[in-house]
């Protein structure tokens, strides 16, 4: 095995991304649903229908075996701001709006990820193995309701703010088909806003606790999954680039264990424990280009996830007194469709050295919440999600701005052969949600929530 100086440079250079990467995430995933889809804006232009395509770093989220079409070392950072309303109307009129503590959730979900094809960087000695790491925010929830609103007692605040630590490898048996293999390391980082799952209400009485006490229950821990995933392409044009792919991947059930304490306008009242699952994940699609020459590039798209949200059964709270505050959940496993498509330009002659993508895409998600378990913090309901970008690459002699190559926009000894600016907003249009036979009957009403998420994401090729 022979290290060159190119690989030396290359391997200083992942170490020196990797530290500011872990510092700027931001932890606290918000959205809507326990389960954040966009995970990159390029993917999240084309409704997340990326399982098939995979040919960024983002890859290492959507399917890791995809990283074996990636060359040299390549990075990807970037967030979405996400914001919208839920309005609530009880069965006597009594409305009431939550939001996401803000016109924005703050602060917003991030994703970065770093690969490195091992055989590039002259360790060609291991095989064809592409190498990466990744954080982004997988699940997670940020929900704000009014302390003086008609279901105060169920709900006045939530968060789950979620990281998700993506060591992964991936290797090329051949032109036709790759693997890909990873851990998920969830944990609740501390390092921004105060690390835990939490909710809050108007306490309504019992335990010793004076009736209209703030509450708060809290909670943290560090689990681990894994995935697996292939790539699979049967037909490639003749500059090997593929005209069909077709992507599976399995992202395995992962359990905390969460210990934090119940508060009482800030005061301590007990200890508290509980075990929070999340779901397994299984995914499939496939990508197919119409057109793919030296000028044009035209990929559809269909994926399918299965979501096993079945194992989350209860959150039921133990408290260190000997109390029980039973939180039955009792969720359905359900699907979502992603159809997306992708037209690039190559060589745009108005802009020499320069690509430009124009993305779309639709998503259909299906509720995961009865209405006997229904929580207002996670107002489900089945939803229509389109979305629209735009992809702008700027290649080693091309002008950013006119005011510098991009070559030259690199960091360290190592200059970008590629810089890539990703733009996507999604809507997501929620069914009207009439929740009925709730357990705690101050949740039965009318739910209407839109979201909207506008997402930016840059890219180094090396």
């Amino acid at each position: 095995m022979l290290l060159t100086p190119r690989s030396l440079q290359t391997l200083a250079l992942f170490a020196m991304w990797l530290l500011p990467a872990w510092l700027l995430l931001p932890t606290n995933a918000h959205a809507q649903t326990p389960r954040l889809q966009g995970q990159s804006a390029a993917a999240a232009a084309m409704g997340n229908a990326f399982v098939a395509q995979a040919d960024d770093p983002s890859a290492l989220h959507y399917n890791p075996a995809g990283m074996t079409q990636l060359r040299g070392f390549q990075t990807l950072f970037g967030t979405s701001l996400i914001g919208g309303v839920t309005q609530f109307t009880g069965p006597t009129g009594t409305q009431v709006t939550g939001d996401r503590n803000g016109s924005l959730a703050w602060p917003p979900p991030g994703h970065v990820y770093l690969t490195a094809n091992l055989k590039d960087l002259g360790l060609s000695a291991l095989g064809d193995f592409t190498a990466g790491i990744g954080f982004n925010n997988p699940f997670g929830s940020l929900t704000r309701y009014p302390l003086d609103g008609p279901f105060r007692s169920a709900l006045t605040f939530t968060t789950l703010p979620l990281l998700d630590i993506k060591p992964t490898l991936a290797y090329k048996l051949n032109d036709q088909l790759s693997f890909g293999l990873g851990a998920d390391i969830y944990t609740f980082s501390g390092l921004f806003g105060e690390g835990h799952l939490e909710q809050k209400s108007v306490w309504s009485g019992g335990l010793g606790i004076a009736s209209g006490s703030l509450v708060e229950i809290n909670g943290s821990d560090t689990t681990a999954g894994f995935n697996v995933s292939l790539l699979y392409t049967p037909f490639r044009n003749s500059d090997g680039k593929p005209l069909v792919n077709i992507g599976l991947v399995y992202r395995s059930q992962a359990t905390f264990h969460l210990t934090g304490t119940l508060l009482a306008n800030g005061a301590l009242v007990a200890n508290t424990a509980a075990t929070f699952v999340l779901p397994q994940v299984f995914s499939g699609g496939m990508a197919v280009w119409p057109v793919r020459t030296a000028d044009r590039e035209w990929k559809l798209e269909f994926d399918v996830d299965y979501v096993g949200w079945k194992s989350n059964r209860t959150l039921d709270i133990h408290l260190s007194n000997g109390a029980l505050l039973p939180f039955a959940q009792n969720w359905q496993s359900g699907y979502t469709a992603m159809v997306g498509t992708e037209y690039r330009w190559l060589h745009v002659p108005a802009i020499p050295d320069w690509d430009v993508a124009l993305r779309a895409g639709y998503m259909n998600q299906q509720t995961q919440i009865p209405d006997r378990t229904f929580n207002p913090g996670v107002p489900s309901a089945n939803s229509h999600i389109p979305s629209v970008g735009i992809g702008l690459a700027c290649h080693a002699n091309g002008s950013f701005l006119g005011l510098i190559r991009c070559g030259e926009l690199g960091i360290g000894p190592l200059k970008p052969k590629l810089f890539a600016i990703d733009l996507a907003y999604q809507a997501a249009i929620y069914e009207v949600r009439t929740v009925s036979g709730n357990q705690n009957p101050s949740v039965d009403g009318r739910y209407d929530t839109l979201i909207h998420a506008g997402s930016l994401s840059l890219r180094f090729n090396y």
